[in-house]
């Protein structure tokens, strides 16, 4: 039932999720950068306080109430890096790959929607016959990408559900909850970045927002990982929570913020993170 539940809650962030970015990006206006851009950088708020005040934290409680020896603290910090690492050596090959497949459409390889559409509408794109196709495979390309990025998010759900008295009861409380929503947030974007170049390139939108809701799967292949590894004893616990904890500061400082501050050079979405550190710090606390 526990495996069901963490089945469930990580389909509806994971695939729902990116399906309903799929969606947005078949319905999308212009000028959504700027709410974008403050989606991101609140929702990387909200993971660097889960992270921060809960995940970390934890194994830190454990020791002292004395389950767990001194040097835990030394088990955190190595798993947390060996956690970073893994998701950095992850995207640097899916951006290395993913580069290489679109660096003919254009330098700096169009990942939101209004980077997209202006491709489309350009006098380069006119120029090129063949521009059509080489978006559907930029399309096709960046749904991988997205579904080897969602294994270990996934990996982040379960590894918190893990510490989560009574799953069943309480599936929609405590931190795993907490990172299913914001992770299915952060989603939304990434859904986009993949249905708008399918769609450019030829597919129906029904076809690609199914395809791109399908990239989300891996969320749930991740969640019932990190879920199984926490739950063999308070060291995979530990190491699970560390990796998941790694993983998250990658995505928060490595991708999320700078692509929200690329989007829109403001000082707002700097503003927008540290409004959802302090929500996250308000949902970790209650």
């Amino acid at each position: 039932m526990q495996y069901l539940a963490i089945i469930v809650i990580t389909f509806i962030s994971g695939v729902v999720g990116t399906g309903l970015g799929g969606v947005v990006g078949a319905i999308l206006k212009r000028d959504s950068n700027k709410i974008v851009s403050l989606l991101l950088s609140f929702a990387a708020g909200i993971m660097l306080a889960v992270v921060c005040f809960d995940l970390m934290s934890q194994p830190i409680d454990m020791m002292k109430e004395g389950t767990l020896g001194w040097y835990t603290p030394l088990i955190v910090v190595a798993a947390v890096i060996f956690g970073y690492a893994v998701v950095y050596l992850l995207n640097y090959f899916i951006d290395k790959r993913t580069n290489h497949e679109v660096s003919h459409i254009d330098a700096n390889h169009p990942t939101t929607a209004d980077d997209l559409d202006e491709l489309i509408h350009s006098n380069h794109y006119e120029s090129h016959r063949s521009s059509k196709s080489n978006l559907f495979v930029a399309g096709l390309v960046m749904m991988t990408a997205i579904a080897l990025h969602n294994l270990p998010e996934g990996m982040v759900i379960g590894a918190s559900y893990a510490i989560t008295p009574d799953i069943v009861k309480n599936l929609f409380t405590g931190s795993g909850f907490i990172m299913a929503i914001v992770i299915g947030l952060h989603n939304i974007p990434e859904g986009m970045a993949v249905s708008v170049p399918l769609i450019s390139g030829g597919m129906s939108k029904t076809k690609a927002t199914l395809l791109t809701a399908l990239s989300g799967l891996p969320t749930v292949i991740g969640a019932l990982i990190g879920f199984a590894l926490g739950g063999i004893n308070d060291i995979m616990l530990t190491l699970s929570l560390g990796f998941a904890s790694g993983a998250m500061l990658y995505v928060v400082f490595g991708e999320l913020m700078p692509e929200a501050i690329l989007m829109w050079k403001s000082k707002l979405p700097a503003l927008s993170l540290f409004i959802g550190v302090l929500v996250g710090f308000l949902l970790v606390m209650f």
